[in-house]
């Protein structure tokens, strides 16, 4: 039972390159800041370029480009563009059909979580690349307010 991490890798992968602003990064580059290897950075960058979300500029100094804008990017078109899961997995393997839990589980758990699933995605359709990249400059501007004294403020 594992949990998928690439709608959060690929979120930060887009957010990475909205904030170079056009400049081009490499999969080595974008590989270090999410903390992980170029190879798998190369596949999330092709599953994102065919969702039309990213492209590649070739050459010397090339790497990945966001091909549109953050505002028009939502959320669920890169969750739908790297994670064809379901928000919760049903059982591998039928239940005891024996067992009277392993008889009904599924048929009373599908309904919730198509449900949720639902919702999770109507979620990610509110929000967009650039909510996700404000925000985070946002924190920053917290972070670097935290950092400087309070006399050094006043001045």
């Amino acid at each position: 039972m594992n949990t998928s991490s690439r709608f959060a890798f690929a979120v930060h992968v887009l957010a990475l390159l909205a904030l170079q602003e056009g400049v081009p990064l490499s999969s080595e580059i974008i590989a270090g800041s999410v903390n992980t290897n170029p190879a798998l950075i190369r596949r999330l960058l092709t599953m994102l370029a065919n969702a039309g979300l990213t492209t590649s500029q070739l050459g010397a100094g090339g790497g990945a480009l966001l091909s549109r804008e953050p505002r028009t990017i939502a959320l669920l078109e890169i969750y739908r563009a790297v994670d064809d899961a379901q928000l919760f997995a049903m059982h591998r393997e039928e239940p005891n059909p024996a067992c009277m839990v392993g008889r009904h589980i599924q048929a009373s758990l599908r309904g919730i979580i198509d449900h949720a699933q639902r919702a999770m995605e109507a979620s990610l359709a509110t929000r967009t690349l650039a909510d996700v990249v404000e925000d985070m400059r946002r924190n920053e501007r917290k972070l670097e307010r935290a950092r400087v004294p309070k006399a050094s403020r006043r001045a």
